[in-house]
């Protein structure tokens, strides 16, 4: 009988090999660059759509404020002046907290008295907080790529917001006639229904706005200086004091450049400065209103947004559209009036 060795049972390996492990790695980076792209677009997706539902709210709280009290709210509800003859203003965002869920928020505003004097109130996580700093979530937007509060001397000391009212192309205010601009919304305004000859859906309520936006302010030229509307890139040689870390950071403050939009340049329009060696996009302010009872405010005050592209902006009506960075000047401008009498092209009706 012949013999047979004992045959080799060959184990089954239990581990990958280094080629393999590698293999793999670079098979899943190659997923991650496909779908990424698509992950951020579907995101970006969700935060333009939240943002849009935002608008939506202040457009019913519009609504329902002028449905209960049969006018528009001012851009800027003044108050006596205080003990330094200061007359300050609380925002027409302010007023409509009570129509957006924030009643308590806006039993805490005693609105004979400025901002500056608010009591402090008990946020929800239980903190005590100056009034001006609670955030205000319906005013902002998902992508504020700076959703903070402002800080002075180390405290919190203003919360920013990203939807401004329409205060018109250009004129803004006229301190000594208490004349408004051809915008939804101005200083110590009463304006009704009837006011908006244009038609509430051909009348811009609200656009988008980046916080923490540097702007220029009070120049104090007069009217005739500001007659014609200067180039974006003409804009700063108007002057002014140069604020970097202001603009659009206060919702209680009724001033254009906190709670405003103009339609001055076109959306996303990018407005330089130099100063100090750094290059600033920047919006301007004649004169802030309440400061001078004579020196009339003329703002460009550019409606901008982090969704790239355009703005998303809210119609007197309650519509909202979508305006294209390049949509033409005449036809945005057209837009911010109330009673212009402007004939838009039928193709920039639904855009």
């Amino acid at each position: 009988m012949s013999y047979s060795p004992p045959s080799r049972v060959r184990r089954n390996r239990s581990a990958f090999t280094l080629i393999e492990i590698l293999v793999v790695i670079i098979i899943i980076g190659a997923l991650m660059a496909l779908l990424l792209p698509a992950v951020q677009k579907a995101r970006e997706a969700a935060r333009r759509s939240a943002c849009g539902n935002n608008l939506k709210q202040i457009g019913l709280a519009v609504a329902n404020f002028e449905s209960q009290n049969r006018c528009y709210p001012a851009s800027r509800k003044p108050t006596p002046p205080n003990a330094a003859g200061v007359v300050s203003g609380w925002s027409a965002q302010a007023v409509l907290l009570p129509y957006i869920e924030q009643s308590k928020l806006h039993a805490k505003i005693d609105f004979t008295r400025g901002y500056e004097e608010a009591v402090n109130v008990e946020t929800a996580a239980g903190t005590v907080a100056r009034l001006s700093a609670v955030r205000v979530p319906t005013y902002l937007c998902p992508s504020e790529r700076r959703d903070e509060a402002r800080i002075a001397n180390g405290v919190a000391e203003h919360y920013p917001l990203n939807y401004a009212v329409n205060m018109g192309v250009w004129f803004v205010y006229d301190p000594q006639t208490a004349q408004g601009g051809q915008g939804a919304f101005h200083p110590a305004g009463t304006l009704k229904a009837g006011d908006f000859s244009d038609g509430l859906s051909f009348t811009l309520c609200a656009s988008e706005v980046k916080a923490w936006q540097p702007y220029l302010r009070n120049a104090g030229l007069t009217a005739y200086a500001l007659r014609s509307i200067p180039a974006p890139d003409n804009l700063s040689a108007l002057g002014g004091e140069l604020k970097t870390t202001s603009g659009h950071t206060e919702w209680v403050d009724g001033r254009v450049h906190q709670i405003g939009f103009t339609t001055a340049f076109a959306p996303n329009a990018t407005v330089s400065c130099e100063s100090g060696g750094a290059v600033y996009d920047v919006d301007w302010t004649n004169q802030q209103e309440g400061r001078s009872a004579s020196v009339p405010t003329y703002a460009a005050v550019t409606a901008r947004s982090y969704h790239g592209g355009g703005v998303n902006s809210l119609m007197m009506d309650g519509s909202m559209r979508w305006f294209a960075d390049d949509t033409q000047l005449g036809v945005w401008r057209a837009y911010s009036t109330r009673n212009g009498d402007e004939i838009i092209p039928d193709k920039d009706h639904g855009q």
